[in-house]
């Protein structure tokens, strides 16, 4: 065999770049995940009309940087429900987070606290609370409303007693949106993937596939309580004294009730997409909600968050931080803890280079920028 045909040895295959940004885990996570996984986590509910509109507000919020302001070194640190953070962020309440890594919640709730921002441990949780909160860091419990009010009165004693700093009641659920990528996938939780916070059984209905149904709007129509009222709220803030968040709020008048019943903070939030479609997208009632507030409470938005210049966006309509949630999947899948902690140091970097983009020192002056709205 002549010598130019001869067979190359192999060379080491080399390593992808790493991610640039938050994006680059999504293109990487959608590689190594199951595709029925991969829709569930990436899906909305209904034509995905809402799940789009959320980016596309985004977008359009246009943020006029200020000039000569002197600042050499932007500061990212602030407070959020009375309490240090060390970006105006926090990782948004996910269930079943050992979908995507064999750690779960406990390797992301290690890398918010390696990062210094809170995190919300959910309901539906493959970890239990108590040993999420073990991770160290600040731990909000995020609480769905169950049909049983005494495995609700558990839950909060359990949040208590693990040490949790704040409690978020989501009140978008109702029922669970028609999300129909979980529906053409009959999709159903792979039985060693529980909802770790709710006794033994209690999940049995979200591990059992039927064609054309989807597992989990079977099994959150059988335990969630789709009748919750403000009365309800009313009870849950007597029943805590620790901070109380309201999430999935969009309509100012919501915001104000919500206000009245003790609520510490609104969630300004379309759960992702994931619930009515055609709801509006949350940057674009954002300012609504926080003028209808006047500042007796903080007001966080989640939904479309992908970058650190979204979280300038979102301070600049008058938010004081933000929930951010699918990318911190995308990182878990890809790379476990030491994942989600390079992609909170990435989103750290870019919030911090927007700052010193528009003249701010620190978020306090991001919340003072302009903004328009572009096409």
């Amino acid at each position: 065999m002549a010598e130019d045909v001869l067979p190359k040895p192999a060379g080491p295959v080399a390593e992808p770049p790493a991610p640039a940004c938050l994006a680059d885990y999504a293109e990487r996570a959608r590689a190594v995940l199951p595709p029925e996984v991969w829709d569930y986590i990436d899906g909305g509910s209904g034509a995905e009309i809402t799940l789009a509109a959320n980016r596309r507000a985004l977008d359009r919020v246009a943020v006029l940087p200020r000039v000569l302001r002197g600042v050499p070194t932007p500061r990212t640190e602030t407070r959020l429900l009375g309490a240090p953070s060390a970006l105006p962020v926090a990782v948004a309440p996910i269930a079943y987070q050992r979908l995507v890594h064999p750690d779960g919640e406990l390797a992301l709730a290690a890398a918010a606290a390696a990062a210094g921002v809170p995190y919300l441990a959910s309901t539906l949780g493959s970890v239990p609370i108590e040993q999420v909160a073990k991770a160290g860091g600040s731990v909000w419990f995020q609480l769905y409303w169950l049909r049983d009010r005494g495995l609700v009165t558990d839950l909060l004693d359990r949040a208590h007693a693990a040490g949790c700093t704040a409690l978020t009641v989501t009140v978008d659920v109702p029922v669970l949106g028609r999300r129909l990528r979980d529906v053409r996938n009959a999709f159903a939780v792979p039985p060693h993937v529980v909802a770790a916070n709710l006794p033994a059984g209690r999940d049995d209905l979200a591990h059992t596939a039927m064609p054309g149904v989807s597992a989990i709007a079977t099994h959150t129509h059988a335990v969630f309580a789709p009748a919750l009222t403000w009365d309800d709220l009313d009870w849950l803030r007597g029943c805590t004294a620790l901070p109380l968040v309201v999430k999935g709020i969009l309509d100012p008048r919501d915001a104000v009730l919500a206000v009245a019943a003790g609520a510490d903070a609104v969630v300004v939030s379309n759960h992702g997409g994931r619930q009515l479609d055609g709801a509006p997208a949350t940057a674009a009632v954002l300012p609504e909600v926080v003028a209808a507030v006047a500042d007796r409470c903080e007001v966080l938005m989640d939904s479309g968050i992908r970058g650190g210049m979204d979280v300038l966006r979102a301070l600049a309509l008058g938010a004081n931080g933000v929930l951010v949630g699918r990318p911190m999947l995308w990182a878990l899948a890809v790379g476990g803890q030491a994942g989600a902690e390079a992609a909170l140091t990435l989103l750290a970097d870019e919030f911090r280079d927007a700052l010193a983009l528009t003249g701010c020192a620190d978020p306090a002056a991001a919340r003072e920028l302009s903004t328009r709205t572009v096409d």
